[in-house]
């Protein structure tokens, strides 16, 4: 069980105060929290902070692709339960984010952190986790990530010998592989609805074959373990057998399936699958994702899909039509500036929606969608795209920094 923490070094209490004061610098200046450059300027005179930020703590990672942010929020509210938590609960998900939510949390037991999937293995030598939960792989960010055969290894290597409890999804193949290095593993069917980065075998290279919900590799034998924890309609089914009901105020099967996996994290550190599901009712909303705002005579619910499998999630959220649509691309930085992913995503899924396409990368998606056959119209700003919806319901999906400029528009 997690301890109280020990007093800092002179060095480390020097590098969270200079930290504090760079991320309120960030603040006054409205260049957001201020806590990447906090926790930047803080790890730059302090390298071992985070180690010490952390050495009190029962700590849980949570890295995917996609969910990883929502699934931290589950988490967070089940261990609750049990006692204090600290959490980087806005997703920034690197050293120096994560290091900037530790710093303020002394008095938690529980460390929840969301981790970007290609700091896993750094961020877990420094924080000695107790359980690290695997959700998914796929692709993101092309032109700066790592293919996800290399990311899988990453984390196979990383997972070897490990002392933690793994909690990993049994559907998704890339995840099996690298989990499947860890000593302690339970396996979660959470499901896995895109599988175009999972056709090969990570072990070997042969082709996957998929019956019904079932994969194996047919050359080497790599096959879907055994699911002790299981979404089922829903329902979590523990490893006793017992269903519990999912109280989610979150749509969709993908955070129903998060769910599934935050319950089988919580049970690790001894809160029962009821207790965890119940308390996972309080989310409403995460980081602004799934937001319903007003704006001019409009409800915009904010959705945020950033690759092509949280596309494809999110289209299973919506409405049949007539219920119209607002998409925004971006490529900045901290989206990734290849765009190729676009053709990936089955747009057909919005025929009969009105669209309006925004965004910095407005004509790309135009072309797209013009391609998918599928009718749209391309607006300047945010604030002419809900102009051009008639009132009520309005559907918003965007990539990450278009989401960001999107809430700046609608939620204010």
């Amino acid at each position: 069980m997690a301890g109280n923490q020990e007093p800092l070094s002179p060095r480390a209490r020097l590098a969270v105060t200079a930290g504090r004061a760079a991320a309120a610098v960030s603040r006054a200046a409205g260049r957001g929290s201020g806590s990447v450059i906090g926790g930047k300027v803080a790890l730059r005179l302090d390298p071992d902070l985070l180690a010490q930020l952390a050495n009190h703590l029962d700590v849980v990672l949570v890295s995917a692709t996609n969910g990883k942010t929502t699934t931290t929020r589950l988490i967070a509210e089940a261990l609750r339960a049990n006692g204090g938590v600290v959490s980087n609960a806005l997703g920034a998900n690197m050293p120096a984010g994560i290091t900037s939510a530790l710093a303020g949390g002394s008095d938690a037991r529980y460390g929840v952190i969301e981790v970007d999937e290609k700091y896993l293995d750094t961020v877990a030598r420094d924080v000695t986790p107790k359980a690290i939960a695997l959700l998914n792989l796929s692709r993101d960010q092309l032109d700066r990530a790592a293919e996800t055969r290399m990311l899988a290894e990453r984390w196979r290597e990383a997972l070897s010998g490990t002392k933690a409890v793994v909690i990993a999804n049994a559907d998704d193949p890339l995840v099996v592989w690298a989990a499947s290095s860890a000593p302690n593993v339970v396996w979660v069917a959470a499901g896995q609805e895109w599988k175009d980065d999972a056709w090969s075998c990570p072990a070997c290279g042969g082709v996957m074959q998929r019956p019904g919900d079932d994969w194996f590799c047919g050359e080497c034998g790599f096959r879907r373990p055994v699911p002790s924890w299981a979404l089922s309609g829903d329902e979590v089914l523990d490893p006793h057998g017992s269903a519990w009901p999912i109280k989610l105020q979150l749509p969709g099967r993908a955070n129903k399936a998060n769910a599934t996996t935050s319950a089988a994290v919580a049970a690790a550190f001894g809160v029962p699958p009821q207790t965890a599901l119940e308390r996972m009712h309080s989310v409403t909303a995460v980081a602004g994702r799934y937001d319903v705002v007003g704006y001019r005579g409009r409800e915009v619910r904010l959705l945020l899909a950033k690759n092509p499998a949280g596309w494809l999630e999110t289209f299973s959220l919506i409405d049949a039509p007539p219920a119209p649509v607002i998409l925004s691309v971006n490529a900045r930085s901290a989206d990734g500036t290849d765009t190729s992913w676009l053709w990936d995503v089955d747009y057909s899924r919005l025929a009969g929606h009105p669209i309006c396409v925004i965004g910095d990368r407005k004509l790309d998606l135009a072309v797209r969608l013009e391609v998918a056959g599928v009718d749209f119209q391309v607006c300047e700003s945010a604030a002419e795209a809900v102009t051009a919806c008639p009132p009520g319901r309005i559907e918003a999906i965007a990539n990450y920094t278009a989401f960001q400029d999107l809430r700046r528009v609608v939620g204010n």
